[in-house]
């Protein structure tokens, strides 16, 4: 039996810390085999980017990828005898916002049942660890903040109240999990041995792990497999990225960040693409402006629904072609200011339409750009899926911690081979989106 790791991804930067894996923004079933056959690497992503979606349109998706790819398995099997034993991992953000639990129920119920769930939001690339069952965000010079305190945590559509996460099950779930009945992996647990604790597990039941570093994950990980191999346990994953990581245990990446400018073809400039509005992206954009050869374009998005909107569009439009044409790169963001709406339906409306906006710009790209970096995740995912409308695509590694490359097929009409860049919003320090583009410009 094979094992493949598939991790339903709620947006496009779980992929980042792992490579040479696909991608899939499309969910159909003749897709699904072709990455469930795919050789190349032990896991791939479905890009259902359901963050960005309401609960109930968050729960139709991942229901419909998860009924597909009961269709493909059972397909391989019956008509190919091949029979591939998934590892299900529910990808999520590393600072506690997404739609748990309506994505692991109803994973739970179109491929379960589950010996239990896991809840392992930790992303050491990007200084999210679990002591004590509580969350942590690692800060630059040191400090250690629950995530409840940072800016995540106030999210209007995500918002929650505790990084204690026997606490925060019970808050998501309305009691239905009560804090006493999840189960708490210590660091303890993790580093000396855990197996009988694993056997014990039964009925889907929630669990959290510990971990600081990436080797707590990597022993854990040895156990699960084991277990589930030996012992037919099944286990449901609720993860940030560094689980995958431990999960799939690849070697290191074909190509090393610093080089990455080699998949650029002929030194072409590229553009950047800014969707993601949280603090740390407007810290890093004023540090990439202030680098040569770039050009600011800001999108106004109070003009978005309104009758100045085809005006705008044009003029950005024009903007990047001159810039382009000038060998400079242009920098594509949206207006800075945080817009209040009346519910959060409203707010996931009005954000469908600016993102339905930057793709029109990316279709309309000139195609002798070199690269595409794309800033936030729901930006990224609407760049691979609508803007480049790839079916696939494949991660050729991380230029920075946390920061994945992918690259475009061949055959694509407009871009063919051309490396785009998910940089996710919540990640890096200040100087980070200007060394992604400096390596990827840099002469060769």
């Amino acid at each position: 039996m094979k094992t493949k790791i598939i991790a339903l991804d709620d947006d496009p930067t779980g992929s980042q810390t792992v490579h040479s894996c696909l991608l899939l923004t499309k969910w159909d079933v003749e897709t699904l085999k072709i990455a469930l056959l795919d050789d190349s690497s032990p896991l791939f992503f479905v890009l259902t980017n359901t963050r960005g979606m309401s609960s109930m349109i968050a729960a139709e998706v991942t229901r419909e990828a998860c009924h597909n790819l009961r269709l493909a398995l059972a397909d391989l099997k019956q008509h190919h005898s091949i029979e591939i034993n998934p590892i299900l991992v529910s990808r999520s953000d590393s600072t506690l916002r997404g739609h748990y639990p309506v994505e692991t129920n109803v994973i739970a119920q179109e491929l379960g049942p589950f010996d239990a769930h896991f809840l392992v939001p930790a992303f050491f690339e990007g200084g999210r660890i679990t002591r004590n069952a509580t969350h942590y965000l690692q800060m630059g010079d040191g400090q250690e903040i629950p995530c409840h305190e940072t800016e995540f945590a106030k999210d209007t559509v995500f918002g929650y109240s505790t990084a204690y996460l026997p606490d925060y099950v019970s808050e998501k779930t309305k009691g239905e999990i009560s804090a006493e009945q999840v189960v708490c992996f210590t660091l303890e647990d993790v580093r000396e041995g855990c197996t009988e604790k694993l056997l014990q597990l039964h009925g889907n039941v929630c669990c959290v792990v510990d971990c600081e570093v990436q080797a707590d994950l990597d022993y854990f990980s040895t156990q699960l497999k084991d277990i589930a191999e030996h012992h037919r346990r099944r286990f449901l994953f609720r993860s940030g990225a560094s689980l995958l990581t431990s999960l799939a245990m690849l070697p290191p990446q074909p190509m090393v960040a610093t080089e990455m400018s080699q998949y650029v073809k002929d030194g072409c400039p590229g553009v950047v693409l800014i969707g993601s509005h949280v603090k740390k992206t407007t810290t890093q954009l004023e540090e990439l402006l202030k680098l040569p050869e770039t050009d600011a374009i800001e999108v106004d998005v109070t003009k978005i629904r309104s009758d100045e909107e085809h005006v705008m569009f044009e003029n950005i439009i024009g903007k990047i072609e001159a810039s382009h044409t000038a060998r400079k790169h242009p920098i594509i963001f949206t207006s800075r200011e945080e817009l209040n709406f009346p519910s959060q339906q409203d707010r996931l409306e009005f954000g469908a339409e600016i993102s339905a906006f930057l793709m029109n710009i990316v279709r309309k790209l000139p195609p002798t750009i070199g690269f595409l970096i794309s800033k936030g995740g729901i930006t990224s995912n609407d760049v691979l899926s609508q803007g480049l409308r790839l079916r696939t695509s494949r991660v050729l590694g991380q230029i920075l911690p946390g920061c994945s490359v992918v690259c475009c097929p061949s055959d694509h009409p407009r871009f063919p081979e051309m490396p785009v860049v998910i940089f996710p919003g919540n990640v890096g320090d200040k100087y980070s989106l200007a060394t992604a583009l400096s390596r990827l410009a840099k002469k060769q």
